[in-house]
């Protein structure tokens, strides 16, 4: 049976993926080869250089410590619409702080307007 190809967002960390899947395994130093066999077994053909690559800057690491930084790392990134408001704005602070309960009251309108949908066809779940 062949395996359909994956999304490209996946095979960017494949190999991460395969290191930390063998360590969850019991395996504290994964190798090239442990990475390959789990790489293959889902149709993925392996590249020693970038398995090696991976495997020099986990090994020995505490994964545990390693994705709790990489947590650290993603908090401090900006995401969602507030850094766009603010280059127009001119200034960050104002124009993030802004942003945000406009878009919490248009999520509560939303949610408030799909609550009471079932109310507009004239039927309920139990008529």
């Amino acid at each position: 049976m062949r395996v359909p190809p994956l999304p490209s967002f996946f095979l960017k960390m494949r190999y991460v993926a395969a290191y930390l899947l063998s360590a969850l395994g019991g395996n504290d130093n994964p190798n090239a080869k442990d990475l390959k066999k789990i790489l293959e077994s889902v149709g993925i053909e392996t590249d020693n250089e970038r398995a090696n690559k991976v495997i020099t800057e986990l090994n020995g690491k505490n994964l545990e410590e390693v994705i709790a930084q990489g947590y650290g790392k993603l908090a401090s990134m900006p995401a969602g619409g507030a850094v766009a408001a603010s280059a127009g704005a001119g200034s960050a602070a104002p124009a993030g702080g802004a942003a945000a309960p406009a878009e919490e009251k248009k999520k509560e309108e939303k949610e408030e307007e799909s609550e009471g949908s079932d109310d507009d066809m004239g039927f309920g779940l139990f008529d």
